[in-house]
């Protein structure tokens, strides 16, 4: 006769988790969900605080890379009495970093059981069950139940004017350089015009030019002992009779040319 096979159990399903401690009270979270565990320290000079968040859970946010970790305080989450965080989770697949006191142990979940019905409020999105751990019934957390997405999107509203004011800042401060720098260019344009009209009136004031016409000047010799041409002041009115002086000049008195001296000659 033979003796039927023995039925063999299933293999029991294993799930490592995290014990930790926020205010005195022992929690669980799944090992797979913890990305990263840093000290409060290495925080302080990377958070950078909400001023209007909306939240009082949620004083500080970290940006690592595109992203925006929201730093939860997980005494208010839970509502127990506040106490001075230690540590930072940053969970995984979520936006939060989560500040706890410090981790008890890790160690080997092997029954995860339904909420009782005495939970009935917001806590029921804030677990997945409860497991017994050294004869201590111990509440896993969700990571994502700690920001809802209504939390998340006004968290995200409280940041964006900052950030647009900030962006305007910067574009009205670049068109004030510009401005700024086509001033000083028309500036300097208007220094090189000046510098011109300088040169040019330097010019004008040279030894034996005359002065422009446009501004009633006078011819005047450019040898001071020579008293052979008079001055001749411009007159504004012009003669039609005949064998008057040429516009400009009427009234000069000009030297006779002499035939035997041709320096003599009007220039």
């Amino acid at each position: 006769m033979r003796l039927p096979a023995p039925i063999k159990a299933p293999p029991v399903r294993t799930e490592q988790i995290i014990l930790f401690r926020v205010s005195g009270q022992l929690f669980a979270v799944s090992s797979a969900s913890v990305q990263e565990v840093r000290s409060v320290d290495t925080l302080a000079g990377a958070a950078k605080e909400i001023a209007e968040a909306g939240l009082r859970k949620v004083r500080h946010v970290v940006q690592r890379g595109e992203h925006y970790f929201y730093v939860v305080n997980g005494a208010m989450h839970f509502g127990l009495q506040p106490f001075p965080p230690a540590l930072v989770f940053v969970l995984r697949r979520t936006r939060t970093a989560l500040l706890i006191d410090g981790i008890e142990k890790m160690t080997t979940m092997t029954r995860l059981q339904a909420l009782p019905q005495a939970f009935c409020n917001a806590e029921r999105d804030w677990y997945r069950g409860v497991t017994a751990i050294d004869q201590t019934v111990i509440p896993v957390v969700k990571p994502e139940g700690f920001l809802t997405p209504d939390e998340l999107f006004l968290l995200d509203s409280s940041l964006e004017p900052k950030d647009s004011a900030l962006q305007s800042g910067d574009s009205a401060f670049q068109s004030g350089d510009f401005a700024s720098q086509s001033g000083n260019s028309a500036l300097q344009s208007g220094d090189s015009g000046l510098q011109s009209g300088d040169s040019a009136l330097r010019s004008g004031d040279s030894v034996g030019a005359p002065p422009s016409v446009f501004e009633g000047g006078s011819f005047r010799s450019s040898d001071p002992n020579d008293s052979a041409m008079q001055i001749a002041n411009f007159d504004s009115s012009v003669s039609d009779s005949e064998g008057a002086a040429p516009l400009g000049s009427k009234g000069a008195v000009f030297p006779q040319p002499d035939a035997t001296d041709p320096a003599s000659l009007p220039q």
